[in-house]
């Protein structure tokens, strides 16, 4: 059996090379951490991929093959909606994943804070993932681990808005969907495909259902198969495909059925569930190309109030702007407006005080206060603050000025008063 190793921390060194700063995120299968890369001089993310602490030699070489094998394959993937995966190295014969490191708000944190998703901007998020997905089966790698905390909308530099998908070809190695020695599953089954649930080897098929469980959860506000906290009545119902109703999804409803169906044969391709939802996306988005090149302006409510604090705008005052969002705006909490097409439900979204305010969404319409390249002809806008205080400075003279001429009216009338008399 192989000994133990001490947990690392910060400023540890990984493979001589990766220096731990800080713990950004933990999994099922350990830290993630941010670290400077000492050789490239950059910051990286790097988690360890699994431990062979307790396992035989054989055993440990084996997961330790395995894992190297999984990890490079992933790494030949780039997809600008993956995280790109830079190298898997080895520290004292564990092996670690050393990614590119994005600063982002994952979907699992927006939905945290804002209940929901739209339907047309969770088709958007989930067509640009199925299409990094798609090149991803066409070069032999599962994902196996597609979920809401794996989906990355980047916060950050020139490509605020943009989506990733995360923890490529890692899963297998030490993941979610395996099976222990005692016939149990591990790890949380709420985006499982029956065919996992049940014990089956991940496949292609199976990344399809996880996909369409995201979806469910990002419009529904729960995983399909509910938010039941006992494991095995979970998992129970994902080996039978049991989801419940749909009932925020409107339109968008055949799509899900289709890829949450049971029976793995009957789905779509991952190629083609992106095509659906880029479809069903450009109805409001103008075009499937937009759908899939388009960044996003989903973020957690939070973020969002904080976006909107800077006051108004005077005359000769500029202020930063967001990204610009081809034929998408982020809706206000003050009169958002939606599509008409789907249920026509308005949605909403429950925040931590029971309280519904709006979602963040990106809708294909215009914002609810007027642009001012949208404002009519005979349009008068009211003055600033700065334009009445001039406004009023000005009035004030000019009162000034009429008094000291009616003064001088008053003084002339006298004097010419006076020399009449004496004369």
């Amino acid at each position: 059996m192989t000994s133990p190793t001490p947990a690392p921390g910060p400023s540890y060194l990984v493979a001589g090379r990766y220096r731990l700063i800080r713990r950004i995120g933990h999994g099922g299968m350990g830290a993630v951490w941010l670290a400077h890369d000492q050789l490239l001089d950059r910051e990286v993310a790097v988690k360890q991929v699994l431990t062979t602490s307790g396992m035989d030699h054989s055993q440990a070489e084996t997961s330790r093959a395995r894992a190297l094998r999984e990890g490079r394959l992933a790494a030949r993937l780039s997809h600008r909606n993956a995280v790109s995966m830079h190298d898997v190295a080895l520290d004292r014969d564990e092996p670690w994943l050393v990614m590119e490191y994005v600063p982002s708000n994952s979907v699992a944190d927006i939905l945290r804070d804002n209940g929901t998703i739209s339907p047309i901007e969770a088709a958007q998020i989930c067509a640009q993932v199925a299409d990094a997905i798609s090149d991803a089966h066409a070069a032999g790698i599962i994902h196996r681990d597609i979920k809401p905390a794996n989906i990355l909308i980047a916060t950050t530099g020139r490509n605020v808005g943009l989506v990733k998908i995360t923890d490529f070809g890692i899963s297998r190695a030490k993941g979610d969907a395996t099976i222990t020695q005692t016939g149990v599953v591990t790890g949380t089954p709420a985006y499982f495909s029956p065919e996992v649930a049940r014990g089956e080897e991940p496949g292609e098929a199976s990344d399809v259902y996880s996909l369409g469980s995201t979806l469910y959860t990002m419009v529904e506000g729960t995983p399909p198969f509910g938010n039941e906290e006992n494991y095995m009545a979970t998992l129970h119902r994902a080996s039978l495909g049991q989801i419940n109703p749909i009932v925020r999804a409107g339109a968008l409803s055949s799509i899900l059925l289709q890829l949450l169906e049971p029976n793995p044969a009957n789905r779509p391709t991952m190629a083609q569930a992106r095509d659906l939802l880029a479809e069903f996306a450009a109805s409001t988005l103008g075009s499937t190309d937009t759908v899939l090149t388009g960044l996003v302006p989903t973020a957690p409510m939070s973020a969002q109030r904080a976006s909107e604090t800077l006051p108004p705008p005077d005359a000769g005052t500029s202020y930063p702007s967001r990204p610009a969002v081809e034929r998408t705006a982020v809706s206000t909490p003050s009169g958002p407006r939606y599509p008409t097409s789907g249920s026509g439900e308005h949605p909403s979204t429950r925040v931590a005080s029971g309280v519904y305010h709006p979602s963040v969404s990106s809708l294909g319409s215009t914002p609810s206060y007027p642009a001012p390249t949208s404002l009519p002809g005979n349009y008068t806008p009211p003055p600033t603050a700065y334009q009445q205080r001039q406004q009023q400075g000005s009035n004030g003279n000019m009162s000034l000025a009429a008094a000291v001429f009616a003064v001088f009216v008053l003084l002339t009338a006298i004097a010419a008063g006076i020399i009449i008399l004496a004369m």
